[in-house]
């Protein structure tokens, strides 16, 4: 990377941190609210009549589930809406025409949704600590977790936000598909309370795999090999990484 395009991703970047700090009511505030619902609701309320859920408290066990549910949704949310601004006020064409290489925009725009993800995620760790104590049983793990989840949907909210052709159309995806993922992926239950078609559809569910990452990173338990939850994970980076850049190079939904 020359100093240029460090220059240039390292600009990006500043601006979409400026932004998400800008408006921090509505980037960092609404799900500090969420969570602390879903603490109170499900953890207290709810974990004190379920006892046990994988052989910890249920209010330990949805802690993981609870933050990369947060980070997911933040870090798609962030890109998607900011990128199609950018579309929508015209002003990506600048960034188009720019000596800047795509994958230094890319990274500019998916290094933004990351941090958002990962403020968000550590406000909601903040607030499960005062619901129940938090170990971070393998540090290493806990931090490429959360790195691959957001980037990986960083990614895809990128792409969203290529396709999307109005604002409406940003929202569809998180809906109709982000939303029943996550609350399918192992958020409030252990896979092993399902019945084997059930098992066998989760396992299709790539927050799943994502969720018992961190879960592991963080209680040292797993519904899944680590190695299995890894290699999708990475799969899943690269291939959205490669469509993302190549729908950039092609200028599809940018140049229209």
């Amino acid at each position: 990377m020359n100093r240029s395009d460090l220059i240039a991703l390292r600009t990006i970047a500043r601006r979409e941190v400026s932004r998400i700090l800008r408006i921090w009511t509505q980037t960092l505030i609404p799900p500090a609210i969420t969570m602390t619902l879903y603490f109170m609701i499900f953890g207290g309320l709810i974990g004190s009549r379920v006892g046990k859920m994988g052989g910890l408290d249920y209010m330990e066990f949805i802690v993981p589930g609870l933050v990369m549910m947060s980070i997911i949704q933040n870090s798609y949310g962030n890109i998607s809406s900011s990128f199609f601004s950018a579309k929508f006020g015209r002003y990506v064409e600048e960034l188009l025409v720019s000596p800047a290489p795509d994958w230094v925009i890319l990274c500019g725009y998916v290094t933004g949704a990351v941090l958002r993800g990962i403020m968000v995620g550590i406000i909601v760790m903040i607030i499960a600590m005062f619901f129940t104590p938090v170990h971070v049983a393998h540090p290493l793990v806990t931090v490429s977790a959360v790195l691959l989840g957001a980037t990986i949907f960083s990614l895809a909210g990128f792409i969203n936000a290529v396709f999307a052709r109005k604002f409406d159309d940003v929202a569809i995806v998180p809906t109709f598909i982000l939303t029943p993922l996550t609350y399918l992926g192992g958020v409030f239950y252990s896979i092993t309370l399902l019945p084997p078609w059930a098992q066998a559809a989760t396992y299709a569910n790539p927050i799943f795999y994502m969720i018992n990452a961190f879960r592991f990173g963080l209680l040292g338990s797993s519904d899944v090999p680590l190695w299995q939850a890894y290699a999708l994970m990475l799969v899943f980076a690269g291939v959205l990484g490669a469509v993302a850049l190549y729908l950039l190079k092609r200028g599809v939904g940018l140049r229209s």
